[in-house]
């Protein structure tokens, strides 16, 4: 990560980002809800990279150094929260879903951030109330601290596609570890199995493709998927819909 900005206040606000345009890393005494009206959102720490697509937000707590990154163009919905205020009762970044009540709770307290009259104070408590009640989503792909794992990971981060199993990609990577150590390494130090890793990888590439309106096709062969039907299926049972009536995408 690059030099750390301080930015003590997370501010309630709307943010027009173009596609790839990213806001370098900082930090707020704040907690913070990140929202993509349109497009892709991505956050990424230390830990890993959580991706949003507009059924999803990011929960950024206090003292979180982060940066986003916007696939599409982005209309970036920041809800900053004092600290005394955490719907979620979490200390780590997270993914929520977000229906359409979220939504357009999220979209109309940002529209106004300087109001500070009852009405907007009644609409935050039920914005409070909407983001206790939502589920959380799978959408995190934690990042390797061990240098053998680092290794065979940035050989997927630069070609999601490449099919080879985890011994291969080992060797490949000069990793110098046994399929064995790096299998345990995956479950021990990611929390999860390689293909599991690489299916997550996969799915945050497949946002970002769909975000500047490749076609469905094209995504799948650039992701590693052997069909379109068999990427359609992933994308459905992870999100709800197919990628086909993903925004952004062509026709």
């Amino acid at each position: 990560m690059q030099e750390i900005r301080p930015t003590p206040r997370a501010a309630t606000s709307i943010r027009a980002l173009d596609t790839h345009v990213g806001i370098d890393p900082h930090r707020h005494d704040d907690h913070q809800i990140a929202y993509a009206g349109s497009g892709v959102l991505s956050v990424t720490t230390d830990a890993g990279t959580w991706v949003a697509p507009t059924t999803r937000a990011l929960w950024i707590p206090a003292g979180t150094v982060h940066e986003h990154r916007a696939y599409g163009r982005t209309d970036l919905h920041s809800v900053g929260l004092p600290t005394r205020l955490n719907p979620l009762s979490l200390d780590t970044p997270a993914v929520i879903a977000v229906g359409p009540l979220l939504r357009e709770l999220i979209l109309a307290y940002t529209r106004d951030p300087e109001d500070e009259g009852p009405a907007r104070r009644r609409l935050l408590g039920v914005l409070l109330d909407q983001l206790r009640a939502a589920p959380l989503q799978p959408l995190h792909l934690p990042a390797p601290a061990d240098p053998r794992l680092a290794a065979v990971c940035a050989l997927l981060h630069a070609d999601p596609a490449d099919g080879r199993g985890l011994a291969a990609l080992g060797a490949a990577a000069g990793a110098g570890a046994s399929e064995r150590t790096l299998s345990r390494l995956f479950r021990s130090e990611l929390g999860m199995t390689f293909p599991q890793w690489r299916t997550q990888l996969r799915l945050h590439q497949a946002l970002r493709l769909l975000a500047v309106a490749t076609p469905v096709t094209a995504v799948a062969h650039r992701c590693g998927w052997s069909s379109a039907s068999a990427f359609i299926d992933v994308f459905r049972r992870a999100f709800g819909h197919t990628p086909g009536t993903h925004p952004g995408r062509l026709p």
